[in-house]
Protein backbone atom coordinates (compact mmCIF):
# COMPACT_ATOMS: atom_id res chain seq x y z
CA UNK A 1 0.00 0.00 0.00
CA UNK A 2 2.72 2.68 0.51
CA UNK A 3 4.32 1.61 -2.77
CA UNK A 4 0.78 2.45 -3.93
CA UNK A 5 1.14 5.78 -2.50
CA UNK A 6 4.74 6.45 -4.10
CA UNK A 7 3.16 5.39 -7.11
CA UNK A 8 0.39 7.66 -7.35
CA UNK A 9 2.27 10.92 -5.75
CA UNK A 10 4.49 10.57 -8.82
CA UNK A 11 2.07 10.00 -11.05
CA UNK A 12 0.24 13.39 -9.96
CA UNK A 13 3.39 15.43 -11.17
CA UNK A 14 2.79 14.19 -14.39
CA UNK A 15 -1.15 15.15 -14.32
CA UNK A 16 -0.17 18.27 -13.04
CA UNK A 17 2.02 19.32 -15.76
CA UNK A 18 0.02 18.14 -18.45
CA UNK A 19 -3.26 19.93 -16.77
CA UNK A 20 -1.23 23.09 -16.23
CA UNK A 21 -0.41 22.97 -20.44
CA UNK A 22 -3.95 22.47 -21.29
CA UNK A 23 -4.68 25.17 -18.74
CA UNK A 24 -3.00 27.53 -20.96
CA UNK A 25 -5.02 26.90 -23.91
CA UNK A 26 -6.86 30.09 -24.94
CA UNK A 27 -10.28 28.71 -24.56
CA UNK A 28 -9.82 28.59 -20.67
CA UNK A 29 -10.29 32.62 -20.95
CA UNK A 30 -13.64 32.04 -21.93
CA UNK A 31 -14.21 29.37 -19.40
CA UNK A 32 -13.44 32.02 -16.65
CA UNK A 33 -15.12 35.04 -18.10
CA UNK A 34 -17.93 32.86 -18.26
CA UNK A 35 -18.83 33.02 -21.43
CA UNK A 36 -20.64 30.11 -23.78
CA UNK A 37 -18.42 27.82 -25.55
CA UNK A 38 -18.99 26.53 -28.58
CA UNK A 39 -19.52 22.75 -29.83
CA UNK A 40 -15.94 22.54 -31.21
CA UNK A 41 -14.65 24.02 -27.94
CA UNK A 42 -16.66 21.52 -25.66
CA UNK A 43 -15.77 19.08 -27.82
CA UNK A 44 -11.92 19.42 -28.01
CA UNK A 45 -12.08 19.76 -24.35
CA UNK A 46 -13.97 16.91 -23.47
CA UNK A 47 -11.48 14.69 -25.59
CA UNK A 48 -8.39 16.69 -23.78
CA UNK A 49 -9.13 15.68 -20.83
CA UNK A 50 -10.29 12.64 -22.07
CA UNK A 51 -7.11 11.88 -23.19
CA UNK A 52 -5.70 12.91 -19.53
CA UNK A 53 -7.95 10.32 -18.62
CA UNK A 54 -6.29 7.76 -20.69
CA UNK A 55 -2.60 8.96 -19.69
CA UNK A 56 -4.23 8.27 -15.68
CA UNK A 57 -4.56 4.75 -17.05
CA UNK A 58 -1.41 4.18 -18.75
CA UNK A 59 0.58 5.23 -15.89
CA UNK A 60 -1.38 2.89 -13.52
CA UNK A 61 0.13 -0.24 -12.01
CA UNK A 62 -1.19 -3.61 -11.95
CA UNK A 63 -2.74 -5.11 -8.86
CA UNK A 64 -4.14 -8.53 -9.05
CA UNK A 65 -5.21 -8.09 -12.22
CA UNK A 66 -6.43 -4.30 -11.69
CA UNK A 67 -4.91 -1.15 -12.81
CA UNK A 68 -4.58 1.14 -9.75
CA UNK A 69 -4.74 4.55 -11.62
CA UNK A 70 -5.78 8.19 -11.75
CA UNK A 71 -7.62 8.34 -14.64
CA UNK A 72 -10.60 10.06 -12.96
CA UNK A 73 -8.64 13.00 -12.17
CA UNK A 74 -8.59 13.69 -15.55
CA UNK A 75 -12.56 13.35 -15.92
CA UNK A 76 -13.08 15.24 -13.11
CA UNK A 77 -11.07 18.04 -13.27
CA UNK A 78 -12.72 18.38 -17.17
CA UNK A 79 -16.52 18.49 -16.07
CA UNK A 80 -15.68 21.02 -12.57
CA UNK A 81 -14.03 23.50 -14.38
CA UNK A 82 -15.42 23.49 -17.67
CA UNK A 83 -18.67 22.18 -17.45
CA UNK A 84 -21.11 18.90 -17.18
CA UNK A 85 -20.58 18.34 -21.37
CA UNK A 86 -16.92 18.21 -20.91
CA UNK A 87 -17.26 15.67 -18.18
CA UNK A 88 -19.42 13.22 -19.84
CA UNK A 89 -17.45 13.57 -23.25
CA UNK A 90 -14.46 12.94 -21.42
CA UNK A 91 -15.87 10.35 -18.91
CA UNK A 92 -16.84 8.71 -21.59
CA UNK A 93 -13.70 8.58 -23.79
CA UNK A 94 -11.82 7.67 -20.52
CA UNK A 95 -14.46 5.05 -19.46
CA UNK A 96 -14.36 3.18 -23.00
CA UNK A 97 -10.56 2.76 -23.86
CA UNK A 98 -10.43 1.46 -20.03
CA UNK A 99 -13.13 -1.42 -20.98
CA UNK A 100 -11.42 -2.09 -24.24
CA UNK A 101 -7.55 -2.00 -23.40
CA UNK A 102 -8.61 -5.31 -20.60
CA UNK A 103 -11.67 -6.68 -21.86
CA UNK A 104 -12.77 -9.63 -19.65
CA UNK A 105 -10.44 -8.02 -16.73
CA UNK A 106 -11.92 -8.64 -13.72
CA UNK A 107 -12.33 -4.74 -13.27
CA UNK A 108 -12.65 -3.43 -16.74
CA UNK A 109 -16.44 -3.04 -16.59
CA UNK A 110 -17.03 -1.52 -13.27
CA UNK A 111 -13.79 0.81 -13.58
CA UNK A 112 -15.52 2.12 -17.24
CA UNK A 113 -18.83 2.53 -15.61
CA UNK A 114 -17.27 4.20 -12.82
CA UNK A 115 -15.57 6.42 -14.81
CA UNK A 116 -18.78 7.46 -17.10
CA UNK A 117 -20.42 8.13 -13.65
CA UNK A 118 -17.40 10.46 -12.62
CA UNK A 119 -18.11 12.67 -15.67
CA UNK A 120 -21.52 12.79 -15.23
CA UNK A 121 -21.02 13.76 -11.12
CA UNK A 122 -18.17 16.48 -12.01
CA UNK A 123 -21.02 17.87 -14.25
CA UNK A 124 -22.88 18.53 -11.28
CA UNK A 125 -20.24 19.79 -9.18
CA UNK A 126 -19.65 22.19 -11.53
CA UNK A 127 -22.89 23.45 -10.93
CA UNK A 128 -23.26 23.66 -7.45
CA UNK A 129 -19.48 25.34 -6.99
CA UNK A 130 -18.29 28.69 -7.65
CA UNK A 131 -14.46 29.69 -8.70
CA UNK A 132 -13.23 29.76 -5.33
CA UNK A 133 -14.55 26.36 -3.75
CA UNK A 134 -14.50 23.93 -6.70
CA UNK A 135 -11.16 22.85 -5.05
CA UNK A 136 -13.35 21.28 -2.15
CA UNK A 137 -16.04 19.92 -4.37
CA UNK A 138 -13.45 18.25 -6.31
CA UNK A 139 -12.40 15.99 -3.98
CA UNK A 140 -15.61 15.25 -2.39
CA UNK A 141 -16.49 13.86 -5.78
CA UNK A 142 -13.23 12.07 -6.22
CA UNK A 143 -14.20 10.60 -2.98
CA UNK A 144 -17.46 9.68 -3.71
CA UNK A 145 -16.58 8.52 -7.53
CA UNK A 146 -13.74 6.19 -6.06
CA UNK A 147 -16.26 4.56 -3.47
CA UNK A 148 -18.99 4.22 -6.42
CA UNK A 149 -15.86 2.02 -8.28
CA UNK A 150 -15.46 -0.02 -5.08
CA UNK A 151 -18.86 -0.61 -5.02
CA UNK A 152 -19.08 -1.39 -8.65
CA UNK A 153 -16.05 -3.62 -8.05
CA UNK A 154 -17.71 -5.60 -5.26
CA UNK A 155 -20.74 -6.24 -7.35
CA UNK A 156 -19.96 -6.78 -10.84
CA UNK A 157 -16.08 -8.22 -10.25
CA UNK A 158 -15.23 -11.99 -10.03
CA UNK A 159 -13.99 -13.79 -7.94
CA UNK A 160 -15.53 -11.97 -5.33
CA UNK A 161 -12.62 -12.93 -2.97
CA UNK A 162 -10.38 -11.68 -5.49
CA UNK A 163 -11.98 -7.85 -5.28
CA UNK A 164 -11.91 -8.55 -1.90
CA UNK A 165 -8.29 -8.51 -1.80
CA UNK A 166 -8.12 -5.88 -4.75
CA UNK A 167 -9.66 -3.24 -2.81
CA UNK A 168 -7.96 -3.94 0.50
CA UNK A 169 -5.12 -2.99 -1.32
CA UNK A 170 -6.50 0.09 -4.02
CA UNK A 171 -8.90 1.56 -1.74
CA UNK A 172 -7.33 4.21 0.51
CA UNK A 173 -4.71 4.90 -1.78
CA UNK A 174 -7.00 5.55 -4.82
CA UNK A 175 -9.27 7.49 -3.04
CA UNK A 176 -6.41 10.06 -1.25
CA UNK A 177 -4.57 10.08 -4.36
CA UNK A 178 -7.88 10.53 -7.24
CA UNK A 179 -9.70 13.13 -4.08
CA UNK A 180 -6.35 15.32 -3.31
CA UNK A 181 -5.43 15.45 -7.01
CA UNK A 182 -8.39 16.81 -8.22
CA UNK A 183 -8.55 19.52 -5.38
CA UNK A 184 -4.31 19.98 -6.09
CA UNK A 185 -4.85 20.83 -9.95
CA UNK A 186 -8.35 22.94 -9.49
CA UNK A 187 -6.29 24.84 -6.77
CA UNK A 188 -3.56 25.61 -9.12
CA UNK A 189 -5.45 26.38 -12.18
CA UNK A 190 -7.41 28.75 -9.82
CA UNK A 191 -4.03 30.60 -8.46
CA UNK A 192 -3.05 30.68 -12.37
CA UNK A 193 -5.78 32.84 -13.57
CA UNK A 194 -6.51 34.53 -10.16
CA UNK A 195 -2.20 35.77 -10.82
CA UNK A 196 -3.53 36.31 -14.67
CA UNK A 197 -6.22 38.39 -13.30
CA UNK A 198 -4.44 40.36 -10.88
CA UNK A 199 -1.97 41.28 -13.37
CA UNK A 200 -4.28 42.38 -16.02
CA UNK A 201 -6.23 45.04 -12.84
CA UNK A 202 -2.94 46.26 -12.25
CA UNK A 203 -2.27 46.56 -15.82
CA UNK A 204 -5.92 47.99 -16.08
CA UNK A 205 -5.58 50.55 -13.33
CA UNK A 206 -2.28 51.69 -14.93
CA UNK A 207 -3.80 51.99 -18.16
CA UNK A 208 -6.30 54.23 -16.43
CA UNK A 209 -3.94 56.44 -14.35
CA UNK A 210 -2.57 57.11 -17.79
CA UNK A 211 -5.28 57.82 -19.73
CA UNK A 212 -6.52 60.16 -16.84
CA UNK A 213 -3.27 62.10 -17.01
CA UNK A 214 -3.11 62.32 -21.01
CA UNK A 215 -7.01 63.04 -21.23
CA UNK A 216 -6.07 66.99 -21.35
CA UNK A 217 -3.92 66.54 -24.31
CA UNK A 218 -6.15 64.77 -26.07
CA UNK A 219 -9.10 67.49 -26.00
CA UNK A 220 -7.00 69.57 -29.07
CA UNK A 221 -4.68 67.06 -31.15
CA UNK A 222 -1.56 69.22 -31.68
CA UNK A 223 2.21 69.04 -31.92
CA UNK A 224 2.71 70.06 -28.22
CA UNK A 225 -0.46 68.32 -26.58
CA UNK A 226 0.53 64.76 -28.34
CA UNK A 227 4.14 65.46 -27.59
CA UNK A 228 2.90 66.14 -23.84
CA UNK A 229 0.66 62.77 -23.51
CA UNK A 230 3.99 60.59 -25.34
CA UNK A 231 5.93 62.09 -22.29
CA UNK A 232 3.44 61.05 -19.27
CA UNK A 233 3.66 57.34 -20.99
CA UNK A 234 6.82 57.07 -21.31
CA UNK A 235 7.56 58.32 -17.89
CA UNK A 236 4.66 56.13 -16.20
CA UNK A 237 5.61 52.70 -18.12
CA UNK A 238 9.49 52.80 -18.02
CA UNK A 239 10.17 52.70 -22.13
CA UNK A 240 13.04 54.18 -23.63
CA UNK A 241 10.70 56.09 -26.34
CA UNK A 242 7.33 56.40 -27.00
CA UNK A 243 5.66 57.90 -30.60
CA UNK A 244 2.02 58.37 -32.12
CA UNK A 245 1.91 58.32 -35.96
CA UNK A 246 -0.73 58.85 -38.32
CA UNK A 247 -1.24 56.75 -41.16
CA UNK A 248 1.38 57.99 -43.09
CA UNK A 249 3.84 59.76 -40.55
CA UNK A 250 5.45 60.35 -37.05
CA UNK A 251 2.94 63.40 -35.30
CA UNK A 252 5.10 62.92 -31.98
CA UNK A 253 8.14 60.94 -30.57
CA UNK A 254 9.43 61.52 -27.17
CA UNK A 255 12.20 60.06 -25.46
CA UNK A 256 15.76 58.42 -27.02
CA UNK A 257 16.33 58.76 -30.92
CA UNK A 258 14.16 62.07 -30.95
CA UNK A 259 16.84 63.43 -32.92
CA UNK A 260 16.02 61.72 -35.59
CA UNK A 261 12.19 60.20 -35.50
CA UNK A 262 11.23 63.49 -35.93
CA UNK A 263 7.98 65.13 -36.63
CA UNK A 264 6.49 64.90 -39.74
CA UNK A 265 9.02 62.21 -41.64
CA UNK A 266 7.42 59.72 -43.56
CA UNK A 267 6.69 55.84 -41.76
CA UNK A 268 9.51 53.64 -42.99
CA UNK A 269 8.88 50.54 -40.55
CA UNK A 270 7.39 47.67 -42.41
CA UNK A 271 6.04 46.45 -38.72
CA UNK A 272 4.23 50.01 -38.57
CA UNK A 273 2.81 50.25 -42.11
CA UNK A 274 1.42 46.26 -41.48
CA UNK A 275 0.43 47.08 -38.41
CA UNK A 276 -1.94 49.96 -39.98
CA UNK A 277 -2.78 47.54 -43.46
CA UNK A 278 -4.11 44.35 -40.85
CA UNK A 279 -4.95 46.72 -38.02
CA UNK A 280 -3.38 44.16 -35.38
CA UNK A 281 -0.73 44.17 -32.68
CA UNK A 282 2.86 44.33 -33.99
CA UNK A 283 6.17 43.27 -32.42
CA UNK A 284 9.12 44.43 -33.23
CA UNK A 285 11.88 42.16 -31.25
CA UNK A 286 15.33 43.49 -33.08
CA UNK A 287 17.05 46.19 -34.26
CA UNK A 288 17.28 45.50 -37.26
CA UNK A 289 13.26 44.82 -37.37
CA UNK A 290 12.82 48.01 -36.58
CA UNK A 291 14.40 50.04 -39.90
CA UNK A 292 16.00 52.64 -38.23
CA UNK A 293 18.37 54.19 -40.76
CA UNK A 294 20.40 55.70 -38.26
CA UNK A 295 22.94 53.31 -37.72
CA UNK A 296 23.69 54.83 -34.05
CA UNK A 297 19.38 54.26 -32.90
CA UNK A 298 19.50 52.91 -29.45
CA UNK A 299 15.88 51.90 -29.95
CA UNK A 300 16.49 47.99 -29.94
CA UNK A 301 12.54 46.56 -29.58
CA UNK A 302 8.96 48.05 -30.02
CA UNK A 303 5.28 47.16 -29.75
CA UNK A 304 3.19 48.79 -32.10
CA UNK A 305 -0.46 48.86 -31.64
CA UNK A 306 -3.24 50.62 -34.18
CA UNK A 307 -5.06 53.65 -32.85
CA UNK A 308 -8.71 53.48 -34.42
CA UNK A 309 -11.79 55.96 -34.54
CA UNK A 310 -14.74 53.55 -34.79
CA UNK A 311 -13.79 50.92 -36.99
CA UNK A 312 -10.85 52.83 -38.86
CA UNK A 313 -7.20 52.77 -38.04
CA UNK A 314 -6.48 56.26 -38.01
CA UNK A 315 -2.59 55.73 -36.61
CA UNK A 316 -0.07 53.81 -33.92
CA UNK A 317 1.10 53.91 -30.54
CA UNK A 318 4.73 52.57 -30.44
CA UNK A 319 6.35 51.79 -27.62
CA UNK A 320 9.99 51.57 -27.46
CA UNK A 321 12.30 49.52 -25.96
CA UNK A 322 16.46 49.79 -24.89
CA UNK A 323 16.94 45.62 -24.88
CA UNK A 324 16.32 43.06 -27.81
CA UNK A 325 13.84 40.16 -27.45
CA UNK A 326 12.47 42.36 -24.06
CA UNK A 327 9.04 42.29 -24.64
CA UNK A 328 6.44 40.32 -22.59
CA UNK A 329 2.66 39.24 -22.04
CA UNK A 330 2.39 41.76 -19.95
CA UNK A 331 3.79 44.82 -21.81
CA UNK A 332 1.57 43.92 -25.08
CA UNK A 333 -1.65 43.61 -22.55
CA UNK A 334 -0.76 46.94 -21.14
CA UNK A 335 0.19 48.86 -24.25
CA UNK A 336 -3.13 47.35 -25.84
CA UNK A 337 -5.71 48.52 -23.24
CA UNK A 338 -3.61 51.92 -23.28
CA UNK A 339 -3.84 52.49 -27.10
CA UNK A 340 -8.02 51.59 -26.41
CA UNK A 341 -8.56 54.12 -23.74
CA UNK A 342 -6.72 56.32 -26.59
CA UNK A 343 -8.41 55.55 -29.37
CA UNK A 344 -11.29 56.22 -27.31
CA UNK A 345 -10.14 59.72 -26.01
CA UNK A 346 -9.37 60.95 -29.64
CA UNK A 347 -12.78 59.78 -30.97
CA UNK A 348 -14.50 62.20 -28.09
CA UNK A 349 -11.95 65.38 -28.62
CA UNK A 350 -13.40 64.66 -32.17
CA UNK A 351 -16.95 64.40 -31.37
CA UNK A 352 -16.55 67.81 -28.70
CA UNK A 353 -14.81 69.45 -31.37
CA UNK A 354 -17.71 69.02 -33.74
CA UNK A 355 -20.27 69.72 -31.02
CA UNK A 356 -18.47 73.27 -30.45
CA UNK A 357 -18.75 73.35 -34.63
CA UNK A 358 -22.20 72.52 -34.64
CA UNK A 359 -22.85 75.06 -31.92
CA UNK A 360 -20.93 78.23 -33.49
CA UNK A 361 -22.95 77.11 -37.06
CA UNK A 362 -26.00 77.34 -35.15
CA UNK A 363 -24.73 80.70 -33.75
CA UNK A 364 -24.57 81.56 -37.22
CA UNK A 365 -27.47 80.61 -38.42
CA UNK A 366 -29.19 82.72 -35.87
CA UNK A 367 -26.60 86.07 -36.47
CA UNK A 368 -27.78 85.70 -40.08
CA UNK A 369 -31.22 85.46 -39.16
CA UNK A 370 -31.60 89.15 -38.82
CA UNK A 371 -34.40 89.88 -40.84
CA UNK A 372 -34.11 92.25 -43.52
CA UNK A 373 -37.77 93.77 -42.57
CA UNK A 374 -36.59 94.05 -38.83
CA UNK A 375 -33.84 96.15 -40.17
CA UNK A 376 -35.76 98.34 -42.08
CA UNK A 377 -39.07 98.37 -40.02
CA UNK A 378 -36.30 100.09 -37.47
CA UNK A 379 -34.37 102.57 -39.96
CA UNK A 380 -38.07 103.90 -40.70
CA UNK A 381 -38.77 103.64 -37.20
CA UNK A 382 -35.53 105.70 -36.63
CA UNK A 383 -36.44 108.18 -39.61
CA UNK A 384 -39.98 108.67 -38.29
CA UNK A 385 -38.32 109.80 -35.14
CA UNK A 386 -35.62 112.36 -35.79
CA UNK A 387 -38.34 114.93 -36.76
CA UNK A 388 -40.49 114.77 -33.75
CA UNK A 389 -37.86 113.56 -31.28
CA UNK A 390 -34.57 113.97 -31.95
CA UNK A 391 -33.42 112.68 -28.57
CA UNK A 392 -35.25 109.47 -29.19
CA UNK A 393 -34.26 108.97 -32.69
CA UNK A 394 -30.16 109.40 -30.95
CA UNK A 395 -31.40 106.43 -28.18
CA UNK A 396 -32.51 104.26 -31.03
CA UNK A 397 -29.48 104.53 -33.54
CA UNK A 398 -27.43 103.44 -30.56
CA UNK A 399 -30.10 100.47 -29.55
CA UNK A 400 -29.80 99.28 -33.21
CA UNK A 401 -26.34 100.15 -33.32
CA UNK A 402 -25.76 97.51 -29.99
CA UNK A 403 -27.77 94.76 -31.27
CA UNK A 404 -26.37 94.47 -34.54
CA UNK A 405 -22.67 94.60 -33.48
CA UNK A 406 -23.53 91.95 -31.10
CA UNK A 407 -25.40 89.81 -33.76
CA UNK A 408 -22.55 90.35 -36.44
CA UNK A 409 -19.30 90.33 -34.09
CA UNK A 410 -20.12 87.53 -31.41
CA UNK A 411 -18.82 84.31 -32.31
CA UNK A 412 -18.46 82.97 -29.23
CA UNK A 413 -20.38 80.07 -27.49
CA UNK A 414 -20.79 81.62 -24.07
CA UNK A 415 -21.00 84.72 -23.43
CA UNK A 416 -21.42 86.55 -20.01
CA UNK A 417 -25.04 87.05 -19.03
CA UNK A 418 -25.27 90.77 -18.74
CA UNK A 419 -24.04 91.41 -22.30
CA UNK A 420 -26.64 88.77 -23.43
CA UNK A 421 -29.22 91.12 -21.42
CA UNK A 422 -27.76 94.13 -23.43
CA UNK A 423 -28.50 92.70 -26.69
CA UNK A 424 -32.11 92.10 -25.21
CA UNK A 425 -32.67 95.09 -24.06
CA UNK A 426 -31.58 96.93 -27.21
CA UNK A 427 -33.73 94.79 -29.38
CA UNK A 428 -36.88 95.02 -27.36
CA UNK A 429 -36.57 99.26 -26.81
CA UNK A 430 -36.48 99.29 -31.19
CA UNK A 431 -39.58 97.12 -31.07
CA UNK A 432 -41.63 99.31 -28.32
CA UNK A 433 -40.77 102.10 -30.31
CA UNK A 434 -42.05 100.99 -33.62
CA UNK A 435 -45.43 99.12 -31.43
CA UNK A 436 -45.92 101.88 -29.37
CA UNK A 437 -47.76 100.88 -26.52
CA UNK A 438 -48.56 97.51 -27.96
CA UNK A 439 -46.06 95.56 -25.77
CA UNK A 440 -44.89 96.22 -22.36
CA UNK A 441 -41.92 94.44 -21.00
CA UNK A 442 -41.24 93.74 -17.12
CA UNK A 443 -37.82 92.71 -16.14
CA UNK A 444 -37.33 90.25 -12.93
CA UNK A 445 -33.50 90.76 -12.85
CA UNK A 446 -31.75 89.91 -9.97
CA UNK A 447 -28.38 90.90 -9.31
CA UNK A 448 -25.77 88.14 -9.35
CA UNK A 449 -22.77 88.78 -8.00
CA UNK A 450 -19.87 86.76 -9.75
CA UNK A 451 -19.65 86.77 -13.97
CA UNK A 452 -21.83 83.79 -15.29
CA UNK A 453 -21.54 82.84 -18.89
CA UNK A 454 -24.82 82.02 -21.05
CA UNK A 455 -24.47 80.45 -24.11
CA UNK A 456 -24.92 83.51 -26.93
CA UNK A 457 -28.34 84.35 -28.85
CA UNK A 458 -30.47 82.39 -26.44
CA UNK A 459 -32.69 84.95 -24.75
CA UNK A 460 -33.42 87.27 -27.78
CA UNK A 461 -34.86 84.84 -29.91
CA UNK A 462 -37.30 83.69 -27.43
CA UNK A 463 -38.49 87.73 -26.32
CA UNK A 464 -38.53 87.71 -30.07
CA UNK A 465 -41.00 84.78 -30.01
CA UNK A 466 -42.83 86.35 -27.96
CA UNK A 467 -43.12 89.35 -29.19
CA UNK A 468 -43.89 88.39 -33.20
CA UNK A 469 -46.16 85.02 -32.03
CA UNK A 470 -47.60 85.86 -28.81
CA UNK A 471 -48.50 89.60 -28.31
CA UNK A 472 -48.39 90.81 -32.20
CA UNK A 473 -51.32 87.95 -32.74
CA UNK A 474 -53.69 89.26 -30.57
CA UNK A 475 -55.87 92.24 -30.08
CA UNK A 476 -54.67 95.37 -27.29
CA UNK A 477 -51.38 95.52 -25.38
CA UNK A 478 -49.79 92.55 -24.15
CA UNK A 479 -46.85 92.17 -21.67
CA UNK A 480 -43.84 90.30 -21.55
CA UNK A 481 -42.18 89.46 -18.36
CA UNK A 482 -38.09 88.67 -18.63
CA UNK A 483 -36.71 86.91 -14.92
CA UNK A 484 -33.74 85.74 -14.18
CA UNK A 485 -32.89 84.55 -10.93
CA UNK A 486 -30.16 82.53 -9.03
CA UNK A 487 -31.04 79.24 -7.39
CA UNK A 488 -29.03 77.82 -4.39
CA UNK A 489 -28.01 74.75 -6.46
CA UNK A 490 -25.58 76.83 -8.64
CA UNK A 491 -27.90 77.06 -11.61
CA UNK A 492 -29.60 80.08 -12.45
CA UNK A 493 -33.17 80.12 -13.81
CA UNK A 494 -34.19 82.32 -17.22
CA UNK A 495 -37.80 82.62 -17.74
CA UNK A 496 -39.44 84.44 -20.55
CA UNK A 497 -43.12 84.70 -20.21
CA UNK A 498 -45.61 86.37 -22.76
CA UNK A 499 -49.52 87.39 -22.44
CA UNK A 500 -49.92 86.57 -25.77
CA UNK A 501 -52.27 84.15 -27.90
CA UNK A 502 -50.59 80.89 -26.55
CA UNK A 503 -48.17 78.28 -28.37
CA UNK A 504 -50.06 75.14 -30.20
CA UNK A 505 -49.39 71.92 -28.48
CA UNK A 506 -48.90 70.84 -31.44
CA UNK A 507 -45.94 73.35 -32.12
CA UNK A 508 -44.28 72.21 -28.55
CA UNK A 509 -44.39 68.61 -29.51
CA UNK A 510 -42.64 69.00 -32.32
CA UNK A 511 -39.96 71.55 -31.11
CA UNK A 512 -39.61 68.41 -27.99
CA UNK A 513 -39.03 65.92 -31.20
CA UNK A 514 -36.82 68.02 -33.28
CA UNK A 515 -39.53 67.64 -35.92
CA UNK A 516 -39.41 71.47 -36.57
CA UNK A 517 -38.93 72.34 -40.96
CA UNK A 518 -35.12 72.17 -41.89
CA UNK A 519 -33.70 75.72 -41.54
CA UNK A 520 -35.83 76.44 -38.75
CA UNK A 521 -34.28 78.87 -35.79
CA UNK A 522 -35.78 80.35 -32.78
CA UNK A 523 -37.30 78.27 -29.98
CA UNK A 524 -35.72 74.43 -32.04
CA UNK A 525 -32.18 76.00 -32.46
CA UNK A 526 -32.08 77.56 -28.63
CA UNK A 527 -34.06 73.81 -27.24
CA UNK A 528 -31.46 72.20 -29.20
CA UNK A 529 -28.57 73.91 -28.58
CA UNK A 530 -29.78 74.23 -24.81
CA UNK A 531 -29.61 70.36 -24.72
CA UNK A 532 -26.70 69.30 -26.02
CA UNK A 533 -24.76 71.54 -23.33
CA UNK A 534 -26.79 70.80 -20.71
CA UNK A 535 -28.29 67.98 -21.49
CA UNK A 536 -31.61 69.63 -20.72
CA UNK A 537 -33.85 72.34 -23.34
CA UNK A 538 -36.50 74.59 -22.90
CA UNK A 539 -39.37 73.71 -20.91
CA UNK A 540 -42.59 75.43 -23.11
CA UNK A 541 -45.83 75.73 -21.27
CA UNK A 542 -48.90 76.83 -22.33
CA UNK A 543 -50.63 79.07 -20.12
CA UNK A 544 -53.90 80.32 -19.90
CA UNK A 545 -53.09 83.62 -20.34
CA UNK A 546 -50.08 83.05 -23.02
CA UNK A 547 -46.78 81.27 -22.87
CA UNK A 548 -43.79 80.26 -20.68
CA UNK A 549 -40.48 79.52 -21.57
CA UNK A 550 -37.82 78.33 -18.96
CA UNK A 551 -34.37 77.09 -18.91
CA UNK A 552 -31.46 76.91 -16.49
CA UNK A 553 -28.08 77.20 -16.99
CA UNK A 554 -25.40 76.26 -14.87
CA UNK A 555 -23.15 79.13 -12.65
CA UNK A 556 -19.84 77.37 -14.02
CA UNK A 557 -20.42 76.69 -17.58
CA UNK A 558 -17.50 76.99 -19.80
CA UNK A 559 -16.96 76.68 -23.44
CA UNK A 560 -16.74 72.85 -24.43
CA UNK A 561 -18.45 72.06 -21.62
CA UNK A 562 -21.62 70.06 -20.86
Amino acid sequence: MIFLFKHFLNNLGYIIVVAFLISRLPVFAQIIRKEKLSYLSIITLGVLFGGLGIIGTYVGVNVKGAIANTRNIGVMVGGILCGPYVGIIAGIIAGLHRLLIDIGGITSLPCAIATIIGGIISGFAYKKSTWKNKWLYGFIAGVIIENISALLILIFARPFHLAIDILKYIYLPMMFANGAGISIIILLTENIFDTEELIAAKQSKQALEIANRTLPHFRRVNKKSLNEACQIIKESIGAMAVSITDTTRILAHVGAGADHHTVGIDLVTEATKRAIRENKIEIVNTKSEIECKDKNCPLMSAVIVPLKEKDKVIGVLKIYYDKENSIGHRDIMLVKGLSQLISTQIELSKIEHMKNMANKSEIKALQAQINPHFLFNALNTIVSFTRINPDKARELIINLSTYLRYNIENENIFVDLNKELEQVKAYVQIEQARYKDKIEIIYDIKTIKEEVKIPSLTIQPLVENAIKHGILKKEGRGKIYIRVKERDDDKILIEIKDEGIGIDEEVIEKIYKGKNKAGSVGLSNVHNRLKLIYGQGLTIEKCEDGTRIWFYINRDAKEGTN
